[in-house]
């Protein structure tokens, strides 16, 4: 049954594709109504640094819809057939959204620009720098649950995708932007260019920022109870990541056993807080922090926005400074 669901999904994609490639070309580089240059990105991330980057000289879109949590995701008939009719198509990189690569290959030679914001990014290997005490010790168990598994999308098995969460290689997916934007809208290249170096700056202050305020917690140690997503921030600010989730997505439930040896991690080190991520069920960190005692305390992965956060306008920026906030509360931040 799972084989052919499986089945079916690659038949539908394939048909789409082929529906796409057959779709005549469009003749303008911008939307004739606005005059705006029409970018579609399939992250928050890229999404909000098109609008930083480009304003009111770009309409952006972001394909997740609100709340929807980005591993699982799978494009529509419909998304397909607007990422074909935007001027410009942002992904994240073929670890992250492998299905973006495919349509990458399928539609060359259309007017479609399509740019992997990772260009030029070193990807991390296996689990990055977020440690993992428990591999090794389960193969055979692991293995039967990477079965039960098999059906679900976006595991990055091998690379690790969430380069954004870095604040330095965030500014290179800003520079991968900004080429393209300066290479299609020439007109207005260096007002691009003025507002891409402005925003990096923000982001330099921002680095600092929490680089300083880190080395000032009690603790390094983060329990974080879902999947491995801060392989590169952890490694930035010499942060040690312990997560019981094996892979890059959490599709991939932890095992009993791998909770367990978390568990006994917290007692052990005498550790109050246990981090969650956004937009999905945090239900290993429920376990945990009913076990333990340690409190739940949101990191926010920034893949995508709930309804109200979009409603509230919150940004790139606002949330990694949440991040640091949430951070030095369950680190024991001291001046």
């Amino acid at each position: 049954m799972v084989k052919g669901k499986r089945i079916l999904k690659v038949f539908i994609f394939s048909l789409v594709i082929l529906l796409i490639s057959g779709c005549s070309k469009k003749i303008n580089n911008k939307d004739a109504n606005s005059g705006k240059l029409k970018i579609i990105t399939t992250l928050f991330p890229q999404y909000d640094f098109v609008k930083e980057i480009g304003k009111d000289k770009v309409d952006v879109s972001l394909l997740l819809p609100p709340g929807v949590e980005s591993h699982s995701y799978e494009p529509t008939p419909k998304d397909m057939v607007d990422i074909k009719n935007a001027d410009i198509f942002i992904y994240t990189g073929e670890y992250m959204e492998p299905w973006a690569k495919k349509i990458a290959d399928n539609i060359e030679g259309y007017d479609l620009i399509i740019t992997d914001a990772s260009e030029g990014v070193e990807l991390l290997e296996g689990h990055g720098h977020e440690e993992d005490e428990h591999e090794g010790h389960e193969n055979e168990e692991d293995e039967n649950e990477e079965d039960e598994n098999e059906d679900h999308a976006h595991d990055h098995s091998g690379k690790d995708p969430h380069i954004w969460l870095d604040l330095i290689y965030a500014q290179k997916m800003i520079d991968n932007i900004t080429v393209v934007l300066t290479e299609v809208d020439k007109e207005n290249k260096e007002f691009y260019i003025k507002n891409a170096e402005e925003y990096k700056k923000q982001l330099d202050l921002l680095d600092k920022e929490i680089a300083e305020a880190l080395e000032k917690v009690n603790s390094k140690k983060v329990i974080y109870g879902g999947h491995s997503a801060f392989g590169y921030f952890s490694m930035r600010y010499n942060l040690e990541f312990i997560t019981p989730y094996k892979g890059f997505s959490p599709n991939a439930e932890p095992t009993p056993k791998m909770i367990i040896e978390l568990i006994k991690n917290i007692e052990d080190a005498g550790v109050k807080s246990i981090f969650y991520e956004e937009l999905i069920d945090p239900k290993v960190a429920k376990i945990i922090s009913s076990e333990t005692g340690a409190k739940m305390i949101l990191l926010h992965g920034a893949h995508n926005l709930s309804k109200e956060e979009i409603k509230s306008d919150v940004r790139y920026i606002d949330i990694m400074k949440g991040n640091l906030e949430r951070l030095k509360e369950g680190l024991g931040y001291e001046e």
